[in-house]
C-alpha cells in the first residue's frame, strides 16, 4: 500500500513526473518536523542546509530589511516547497520561515537532495522550473509595488491569500489564519494607517468582514474587479 502522502508530493513542482516507487524513496530519505505557533522552521541568515515541503500548518515567510524594518512576503499552506535556495549554492536562508499555527514539514538535508537528484536527473530539470516560478512571482510582486495603487496590490494580495488558504463560511470565504492589518500593510508595502482605511471602506461597502486578525470576503468578484483595475 503507497504511502499516504505520495499522491499529495507528486503535485509538489519539484517531484513532478517521479513514480509511485520513486516518491516513496523521496520520502524514506526526508523526515518531519513540527513547529509550534511561533517556531521557526530556519532564520534569515541560517545556514540553508535544507529543502522542506510544509505537509499540515500554515508558515510567514518573511525577511528584515537592513534599516531593521520587518516585511512579511508570503503566508503558505500545505504542500508548498519552501528552503529552495538549498537546492542552489546559496550558503544562507534570505528569508525566515515562521510557523503561524502548529505546523509540520517534511525536511531534506542537502546531502539528500544531492543524492536524490543523481538517481532522479528530472528533479535537477524541476528545481530550475520551481527557482525561475520564485524569481517571476517576486518580480510580479516588485511590478505591482512599483506601479499599482495600493488599493489594487492590497485586493490582489487578500485574493492571493484566499485562493491559498480560503475557508467557505456563511458569511465568506475565510481567510484561514491569523491575519492583522501590520501583516497586511507589510506584504503590500504600505502603512497600517492607510490598510485600516481601505478596508474600514471596503466592509462599509460589504465586500468584506474585517476583524483584529481575521478577514472574510464576502463577494470576490468586486475584489477581482478592484485587482484587475476594471470599471
Amino acid at each position: 500500500m503507497a504511502h499516504p502522502h505520495v499522491e499529495n508530493l507528486r503535485q509538489v513542482g519539484l517531484f513532478n513526473g517521479l513514480s509511485v516507487v520513486e516518491i516513496e524513496h523521496v520520502i524514506s530519505t526526508g523526515h518531519l518536523l513540527q513547529k509550534h505557533s511561533g517556531g521557526f522552521f530556519f532564520l534569515q541568515g541560517d545556514p540553508a542546509n535544507a529543502f522542506l515541503v510544509l505537509v499540515s500548518g500554515r508558515v510567514r515567510l518573511g525577511q528584515i530589511t537592513p534599516e531593521g524594518q520587518q516585511i512579511l512576503l508570503r503566508v503558505i499552506g500545505p504542500w508548498t516547497p519552501f528552503g529552495a535556495v538549498a537546492l542552489a549554492e546559496g550558503e544562507t536562508y534570505p528569508i525566515s520561515a515562521e510557523a503561524a499555527e502548529v505546523s509540520e514539514a517534511y525536511s531534506w538535508s542537502k546531502g539528500s537532495m544531492t543524492a536524490l537528484t543523481e538517481r532522479m536527473p528530472v528533479l535537477l530539470l524541476n528545481a530550475v522550473k520551481l527557482m525561475a516560478g520564485h524569481v517571476q512571482e517576486f518580480q510580479e510582486r516588485y511590478r505591482e509595488l512599483a506601479t499599482q495603487r495600493v488599493e489594487r496590490r492590497l485586493a490582489s494580495t487578500l485574493l492571493r491569500l484566499a485562493a491559498k488558504t480560503g475557508k467557505k463560511t456563511e458569511q465568506g470565504v475565510l481567510i484561514n489564519f491569523p491575519l492583522s492589518r501590520q501583516d497586511l500593510a507589510e506584504m503590500t508595502g504600505t502603512t497600517l494607517f492607510t490598510i485600516s482605511r481601505i478596508l474600514s471602506q471596503w466592509e462599509s461597502q460589504g465586500l468584506i468582514v474585517s476583524g483584529r486578525e481575521k478577514v472574510i470576503i464576502r463577494h470576490p468578484h468586486g475584489l477581482v474587479i478592484i485587482a484587475e483595475d476594471l470599471k
